[in-house]
């Protein structure tokens, strides 16, 4: 099947194009060049448009030998056709080629994309087997992390009585960390005998799972007369000392509401530092699902009520098979995803998504200009 550009992204190359010898001669314009933000800017810019500016370079190349070829097969010399159908397979196999790099290219990338994730799970339905079954999620993504070799660190965490986890917020640093995690974000059921469970009967339960950017200081501005900070004793498992002191931390932003603890550190300040960075990335997940909207593509909510009916995968025990409803095919082998093998997985949701943001590309840029 031969792959085409429509116009409108063919005048959409041609903006870009026009786009990066804009910024070619902006970085040499002296009164740019002092300006070292944006200049930084600038060059952020340029080394994303450059590889896109050579496709589009080859392109016009194989395209113009491409019509070359075709004109010599209507030659009167049987030889010289035979030779330019050669040439022409050559060229078109090329141009096919490289509309699907450019096409591949053109999908417009989330800014978020390349940064580290905090990662919040929670006990949806089901009591304790619940809980078990969110210990088994933070195993699988923190396996997967060590995979990628990943750094992890607990944020905080609240333990049900047989060790699951009633909530943990964890961290995941590493460069890409949310482009393939993002994905996560959902209610995950599973379908399962539990352990305690003497009849052998299968238990349905549910744990929600929010995938949130890091964010830097940079990233947004918090304004520290929009917060107020609790400081109280850590209840819970404790040990050392953590529950000896006033040394949890809560975090309020006034005017959103959104709130962050940590009570994990002996140190307040260490509880402080972690539900600061909590609280960041809730700031920014929820600044970033506002502008979503705004736009008109607006996003469900990452942890929903975690109810039975509201699942976004089943991992289904009995019968092996683990069910994304986004892909439209099964997996098998629990196991081994559980034990952190999620390539396949979020590479196919990864194909998914940009295939589904080029479709809207396409389809913007083809939309005739209201009037």
């Amino acid at each position: 099947m031969t792959i085409a550009l429509t116009s409108g992204l063919r005048d959409r190359l041609v903006q870009i194009e026009e786009r990066y010898a804009e910024i070619e001669r902006l970085m040499s314009d002296p009164s740019v060049v002092t300006d070292r933000r944006r200049m930084r800017d600038l060059g952020q810019e340029h080394a994303q448009l450059e590889p896109v500016v050579a496709t589009i370079g080859e392109l016009r190349r194989a395209e113009s030998a491409q019509a070359g070829a075709r004109e010599l097969v209507e030659s009167d010399d049987a030889e010289m056709r035979e030779l330019a159908r050669e040439e022409l397979a050559a060229a078109d196999a090329s141009v096919e080629r490289l509309v699907g790099e450019l096409r591949a290219q053109l999908v417009p990338r989330d800014p978020l994309d390349e940064k580290s994730v905090i990662m919040e799970i929670r006990a949806g339905e089901g009591g304790e087997e619940a809980a078990l079954f969110a210990l088994d999620l933070y195993r699988m993504y923190t396996r997967y992390a060590e995979r990628k070799r990943w750094r992890t660190e607990i944020m905080s965490q609240s333990q049900s009585e047989k060790g699951g986890f009633k909530e943990i917020v964890f961290r995941i640093d590493g460069k890409g960390a949310y482009s393939r995690l993002k994905f996560e974000s959902g209610v995950h059921r599973v379908q399962r005998v539990p352990t305690t469970e003497a009849q052998g009967r299968i238990h349905t339960s549910t744990a929600s799972v929010a995938v949130l950017p890091e964010a830097e200081e940079v990233d947004l501005v918090i304004d520290e007369n929009d917060l107020r900070i609790d400081i109280y004793r850590a209840t819970g498992h404790g040990g050392q000392g953590v529950n000896t002191t006033d040394s949890a931390v809560r975090i309020t932003h006034i005017p959103t509401g959104i709130v962050a603890t940590c009570q994990d550190e002996r140190s307040q300040l260490k509880n402080k530092a972690k539900a600061m960075a909590v609280l960041r990335a809730r700031l920014l997940a929820a600044e970033e699902e506002r502008r979503a909207t705004e736009i008109g593509d607006a996003r469900r909510a990452q942890i929903g009520r975690a109810e039975r009916a509201e699942k976004m995968r089943t991992y289904n025990f009995p019968q092996d098979r683990i069910t994304d409803k986004r892909l439209g095919y099964n997996l098998s082998n629990i196991g081994r995803i559980l034990d952190g093998d999620l390539d396949e997985m979020t590479g196919a949701l990864m194909e998914r998504d940009a295939a589904e943001r080029l479709a809207r590309l396409e389809s913007a840029e083809d939309r005739p200009p209201s009037t």
